[in-house]
């Protein structure tokens, strides 16, 4: 099975499960990892999930040897330009070419990032919320070594996180940027000793997963949405994600604040 799904309580682990090919991406597996996490943000007992690859490497991008069966202009025209096209105006479709890369979830999705995390593969954790590496793990635009663009969102996202000159400079070189590197220019939020990708990730997540989830996601929405908007713009946007919220949870929040919860900025008891 290229995909498999672990429940822990609120948390679900999505695992890209193709070692053999360093979990590259194929339109199967795709379909699968979309249908994944479409399942996690329809879930109700769900509240975090983490994203990651078995056998070492995060994900290498999208199989070559897919890639290179797409020299054929009709499997090409079928598969890539009317499957996954995005007409002028109109909502993307559920998935891009190595899955959820489309996707906006309400919840919060980490990447725990082991090896390699390459061209698609690196698209698929900057889709994540967060990401987490290991001390040896790195990204990396390698496709540009083939002719192959970005996809999957990473000329979007990229520059987003690490600004528009450094995006440029990593995807015009495809050079390697191990894990020291995306913590220093915000490339990931952790890095840990390899082989502990997944647990770090996990647990940050059992971290977000106990706090009260409709403004963790309010919250989230409006981080998202207000990227590139007016000051103005950005808080009516704000305004109208969070009263709701504030209504319902905050005002319960507050009661067991009164009540003597989470006195001193105390994290445990609450």
């Amino acid at each position: 099975m290229a995909v498999s799904v672990e429940k822990d309580g609120p948390v679900t682990t999505v695992i890209n499960n193709r070692p053999g090919a360093r979990n590259a991406g194929d339109p199967q597996t795709a379909d699968a990892l979309t249908d994944a996490f479409l399942s996690f943000e329809a879930d109700a007992e769900a509240s975090v999930a983490v994203f990651w690859g078995a056998g070492g490497h995060f994900c290498a991008g999208w199989d070559l040897k897919y890639a290179a069966s797409l020299t054929d202009g009709d499997l090409f025209r079928r598969e890539i330009i009317e499957d996954l096209a995005i007409p002028q105006g109109a909502a993307p479709a559920p998935r891009g070419p190595l899955g959820p890369s489309r996707l906006e979830l309400s919840k919060p999705v980490i990447a725990a990032v082991e090896g390699a995390a390459v061209a698609g593969g690196m698209e698929l954790a900057l889709w994540c919320d967060m990401r987490v590496m290991a001390e040896d793990a790195y990204f990396g635009v390698y496709c540009r070594r083939w002719g192959i663009p970005l996809l999957d969102g990473g000329t979007v996202r990229l520059p987003r996180l690490v600004g528009q000159g450094r995006a440029a400079e990593i995807i015009l070189t495809g050079r390697k940027v191990p894990a020291d590197e995306a913590l220093r220019i915000g490339l990931c939020e952790k890095v840990v000793s390899s082989g502990n990708a997944r647990s770090a990730a996990e647990e940050l997540a059992h971290e977000i997963a106990r706090f009260p989830q409709g403004a963790v996601r309010t919250d989230l929405r409006s981080t998202k949405e207000t990227y590139g908007l007016s000051v103005r713009d950005a808080l009516r946007c704000e305004w109208n994600n969070g009263i709701q919220s504030c209504s319902s949870e905050g005002a319960s929040g507050a009661g067991r604040f009164v009540a003597g919860k989470g006195r001193s900025g105390s994290f445990d008891d609450i």
